[in-house]
Parts: structure tokens; C-alpha cells; sequence
């Protein structure tokens, strides 16, 4: 369980650092997806099985969102996966972006959206566990690391300025 837990948190610790210095839209979405696998790992080390399913179908719907709003933007953008070729895609399109705003921020957690409902009960719980500051630490840099490639990819790719050649 201990193995476990430290694997699971390293798991989420380098994706979600190598997630914040990728430009691939695909590569990034699917980093996001290891780094949530590894957020259900850790749930399952803490003994929290059924949790760490109910992540995995919410984690499901809004992945699948992202992949289809990622799918329309590199069709949209000349067949491009590279995020830095996007910026200021909201104009072009609003459905898109409203959608894709709405999966990032489950993702990221934020309350009353899908994400939200999993991830908060996994973090609240483990806050309740003795495993020491570390792991606490851990989790939550983890968490923000989560947030930071969000915003990132949110900001490169419908807010930034058009940087395609």
C-alpha cells in the first residue's frame, strides 16, 4: 500500500510537470489522463476502491469532452496539434471553447461541476489520513500542477494571440 501510494504520487507529480511544458494538444490531454490515473492509484492505496471507480466514470465523461473539443480545434487549425499555432481560437469557436472551458474546470475540480464531486472527496479523505505532511504536500502540488497545464492550454489556445505561421 505504502508502494503504491508513493508511485501513484510520483505518477501524478511527473505528468502533471511534463504536461506543463508540452505543446502537443493531444499529448497534454493525454498526460492529464495519466496524471488522473494516478489521482485513482492513490485513492486505492488509501483503501477508497469505490472512490477511486466513481473518479474513473466522472474522469471518463470529461476526458472524452476534451477530446472532442481538442478534435475540432486541430481540424479547425490547419490539421495542427502544436498549441503555440492556436491562440485566439474563442472567436472562431465559442461552442468549442465554452465546452473545452467546462471540461478543463471539472477537471481542475471546481465545485458543482463533475470533476469536482470525485476529486474533492478522494483529497478530503486523504486529508484524514495519518500518512504524514509529505504526502499532503505531495498531493496538493500535484493538484496544482493539475490547475497550472489547465490554464495553460486555456490560455494558449483561445485567449493568446495567433502565433501560427
Amino acid at each position: 500500500s505504502a508502494l503504491l501510494l508513493f508511485i501513484s504520487i510520483m505518477t501524478m507529480f511527473m505528468s502533471g510537470v511534463v504536461a506543463i511544458f508540452e505543446y502537443d494538444l493531444k499529448k497534454i490531454i493525454a498526460l492529464s489522463t495519466l496524471s488522473q490515473l494516478g489521482m485513482m492509484m492513490f485513492s486505492i492505496s488509501l483503501g477508497l476502491y469505490e472512490l477511486a471507480f466513481f473518479h474513473l466514470l466522472t474522469h471518463a465523461l470529461f476526458k472524452a469532452l476534451l477530446f472532442l473539443c481538442a478534435g475540432v480545434l486541430i481540424h479547425g487549425a490547419g490539421n495542427t496539434q502544436d498549441i503555440r499555432s492556436f491562440g485566439g481560437l474563442s472567436l472562431n469557436f465559442p461552442l468549442v471553447t465554452v465546452c473545452m472551458n467546462l471540461a478543463n474546470l471539472s477537471l481542475c475540480g471546481v465545485p458543482f461541476l463533475a470533476g469536482f464531486y470525485s476529486k474533492d472527496l478522494i483529497v478530503e479523505l486523504a486529508c484524514q489520513y495519518s500518512w504524514g505532511i509529505f504526502v499532503l504536500l505531495m498531493m496538493f502540488i500535484c493538484l496544482s500542477l493539475t490547475v497550472l497545464y489547465s490554464v495553460r492550454l486555456t490560455y494558449l489556445s483561445f485567449v493568446g494571440s495567433y502565433g501560427g505561421g
